[in-house]
């Protein structure tokens, strides 16, 4: 991650309400997974708990991302007209 991601992200963690949701869900399903893989064996339920919770992260995290780009999009094209 370059710096000026990590800056924005920071920013947007610190004004954006729906990034700040979609940030904390994301870190509560990584700690789900982390529990499933400490698990010495997965049971049917829990490698279709562990699948779900792939899809979602990769939901949340593409949908941070569109945010992401948005804002980006926004602050360029204020540059711009300044």
């Amino acid at each position: 991650m370059t710096v000026h991601v990590q800056d924005q992200r920071s920013m947007l963690l610190q004004t954006d309400e729906e990034f700040q949701q979609l940030a904390a869900k994301h870190k509560e399903l990584e700690q789900r997974l982390s529990e499933l893989a400490d698990k010495p064996h997965l049971s049917e339920p829990d490698h279709v708990e562990q699948a779900t919770i792939k899809k979602r992260k990769l939901q949340l995290k593409d949908r941070m991302e569109d945010i992401m780009r948005r804002v980006a999009g926004s602050s360029g094209s204020q540059a711009m007209s300044a």
